[in-house]
């Protein structure tokens, strides 16, 4: 089972209540009651072995990153295999669906350990694991470390159980996925994440400090992001720059270079998912990606890389104010994409209701909102949202536009494409639009949506 701990110990609450999350049976604790399908903000935290289903659309989309990066060889040379680290894996709910949900033919490339210091979380994964195994049977042998000597590790069914220090683990091997998702700010695991991270790697970062990160607590900003934030209808955007300003800028120190995939605020957390490669001279060139944002007369925004001091005041950062996803492989994270790799089929149900799971009618529609839910306007945006553009709140639009009130998203977007620009709902909580459109011709296309709606 785990190193540092191979004996079984009892598990108090088990089996507690059986859950579905995607297509992975899971298990949750008798203290934690049921989950909502597409719950919101943090869950109470029960102790150790608690899941947070509030993470769930993360990670779905954690699930569609790694099958397409196998799937389209865009990490790793066709064939090669993929070793997966999830840090502080709790439960283990993300690793088995990794395990579970990615297709079978992809699975022998995936080498995947799954590391935590909680002994009794560990167990608890080790024990869904063992009782409830991956739909494909995986075998396969540990490969040399990144000393070069043969690794000790033992895979279980394609799993590689670990009890150590989170910053211990992810030294002590080469990966070339490592998921961080700490509670709280990752900040002390930045450094050892990406030292972890072969030539070549994604880093997945997830972070729950959201009053740090959008400056709701300017002294928590200040003192972990040594940042500025304005709370406005941008905080959420700022947040997420910021993060990966930080990632970046950290791993520029260590010669390395990112490429945001996909980052986004969702609803109590930022998520990002970074390209990592090492190059001095792309490192060297970091900062040209690294400014402010400076709030101004006449348009909503601007990034700039070194503020004035009269335009200070009025300015976010420093932060990332390069684009924050990839074309085209956030543009294959569609909702039938989703449905197809993580929604559970008719004999998959059933057999999970033979272990346990209540589930019915309406469980299997709103289990199927939620997966559609996790990249609901992603790939529509992604174009958009890989290079420069411009991001806008509908509701400030008409104190911005001088009208009465806001326009129907779905009439702007048709008025910005009228008018030959491209634009696209945003996902976030608050109703966001991007577009390529200068911000006159944006007032314009409110007036004429206001107009064709009156």
């Amino acid at each position: 089972m785990a190193e540092g701990g191979d004996e079984r110990i009892d598990l108090p609450g088990w089996p507690g209540h059986v859950w579905l999350e995607g297509r992975t049976l899971v298990h949750m604790q008798e203290e934690q009651e049921r989950p909502t399908h597409m719950p919101r903000g943090p869950a109470k935290r029960t102790g150790p072995g608690f899941l947070n289903p509030a993470m769930a659309p993360a990670r779905t989309r954690s699930v569609m990153l790694l099958a397409d990066a196998l799937e389209h060889d865009w990490l790793v040379k066709a064939d090669r295999p993929i070793r997966a680290l999830d840090a502080l894996c709790a439960t283990g709910v993300r690793i088995r669906r990794w395990r579970n949900e990615i297709p079978g033919p992809l699975q022998q490339r995936l080498r995947i350990t799954a590391n935590d210091l909680d002994e009794f979380a560990l167990a608890w994964a080790a024990t869904s694991h063992e009782l409830h195994p991956p739909s494909t049977p995986v075998e396969h042998e540990a490969e040399d470390d990144r000393h070069g000597q043969k690794s000790s590790a033992v895979f279980d069914n394609g799993l590689h159980f670990q009890r150590l220090d989170a910053r211990m683990a992810m030294v002590d091997a080469a990966y070339q996925w490592v998921d961080l998702d700490p509670f709280g700010s990752p900040i002390q695991f930045l450094d050892a994440a990406l030292q972890s991270l072969s030539r070549t790697g994604v880093l997945e970062v997830t972070a729950t400090d959201t009053a740090a990160l959008t400056g709701s607590s300017a002294s928590s900003q200040a003192r972990r992001y040594q940042a500025k934030g304005i709370v406005d209808e941008y905080a959420h955007d700022d947040a997420v720059r910021l993060l990966v300003g930080t990632v970046a800028t950290t791993a520029a120190r260590l010669d390395k270079v990112v490429t945001p995939l996909l980052a986004l605020f969702d609803g109590h957390h930022v998520r990002i998912s970074l390209l990592v490669r090492t190059s001095k001279s792309e490192a060297t060139a970091i900062g040209k990606s690294i400014g402010w944002r400076v709030r101004t007369e006449g348009v909503p925004y601007q990034f700039v890389q070194h503020p004035t001091p009269e335009q200070l005041p009025n300015a976010s950062g420093p932060l990332w104010i390069g684009p924050l996803w990839h074309k085209d492989i956030a543009g294959r994270m569609t909702e039938a994409r989703a449905l197809e790799l993580c929604s559970p089929s008719a004999e998959e149900i059933t057999e999970y209701q033979k272990a346990g799971l209540v589930w019915g009618d309406d469980d299997i529609e709103y289990s199927g909102r939620e997966l559609r839910r996790s990249v609901r306007y992603i790939a529509q945006a992604a174009d958009l949202m890989s290079r420069e553009h411009l991001l806008l709140n509908l509701d400030a639009l008409p104190r911005l536009a001088g009208v009465g009130g806001a326009p129907k998203m779905d009439k702007l977007l048709e008025s910005l494409a009228e008018m030959g620009h491209a634009s696209a709902r945003y996902p976030d909580l608050e109703p966001m639009l991007v577009t390529d459109a200068p911000f006159d011709d944006v007032i314009q296309a409110v007036k004429n949506a206001r107009d064709s709606t009156d």
